[in-house]
């Protein structure tokens, strides 16, 4: 692979392109403390994980006007109550005109209850169970959710990741084209060796500068592209 630009160059690159370090500190995602995300409940994180599996290939903003009537029909996603839903109650809640009829997402969301319900008997809750993940291998909570949950690849885990305040970086298309262009992963971003490689850059980035995940990779997606202001 090729020698790894210094995160200083990204990071003046971006701050010439965001009108300077005000304009680029202004773009930063926040990101929460372990005690912070700890304090969240499970129903909490439940309904802004199922937010984002309904929101991934479709309108976020059709997607959060209806998402008042997903708490209503779900029980404000409390994880208990959504696993006594029979399945004859999903398949209705599916085809309500109330909501997104989308049969396989609805039923995601009691899968998804399963999960959240599973890890809390190993955990304590899911909130600990997250907040509680070292973000040098942020890789590993990406592969766990896949694993555990329902629908939970690609950018969807990580983007709720990154919603709740979870230090993460996402491999957005700005971000994975600079990876590539300056050679420094030789296999998919969907295989193990691969997503294992940008960890190593990322982590490597945050030894340098100090700053989460989370502001590393919006720093160097805000420094590439057509992007400037």
């Amino acid at each position: 692979m090729a020698r790894l630009e210094s995160f200083d160059s990204i990071y003046q690159r971006a701050c010439e392109r965001k009108g300077g370090e005000a304009g680029l500190a202004a773009r930063l995602p926040e990101v929460l403390s372990q005690d912070q995300i700890a304090e969240y409940t499970d129903a909490e994180l439940l309904s802004e994980l199922s937010k984002k599996v309904f929101q991934s290939g479709f309108v976020w903003r059709i997607v959060d006007n209806k998402w008042p009537a997903y708490e209503a029909a779900f029980f404000n996603f409390e994880p208990h109550k959504i696993l006594m839903l029979s399945p004859e109650q999903i398949q209705q809640r599916a085809s309500d005109p109330e909501l997104i009829r989308h049969l396989k997402k609805t039923m995601a969301i009691y899968d998804n209850a399963l999960m959240v319900h599973d890890i809390k008997l190993a955990h304590g809750s899911f909130a600990k169970f997250i907040a509680q993940w070292p973000s040098d291998n942020i890789i590993g909570l990406w592969a766990e959710l896949k694993r555990l949950g329902c629908r939970l690849g690609g950018n969807t885990g990580p983007y709720f990741l990154r919603t709740i305040g979870k230090d993460t970086f996402l491999l957005t298309e700005d971000i994975k084209g600079y990876l590539q262009a300056h050679k420094l992963i030789d296999a998919g971003f969907t295989s193990t060796r691969g997503l294992t490689q940008v960890q190593e850059v990322f982590n490597e980035w945050q030894a340098q500068s100090g700053r989460s995940l989370a502001e590393i990779s919006r720093i160097l997606a805000c420094g590439v592209g057509d992007n400037r202001i």
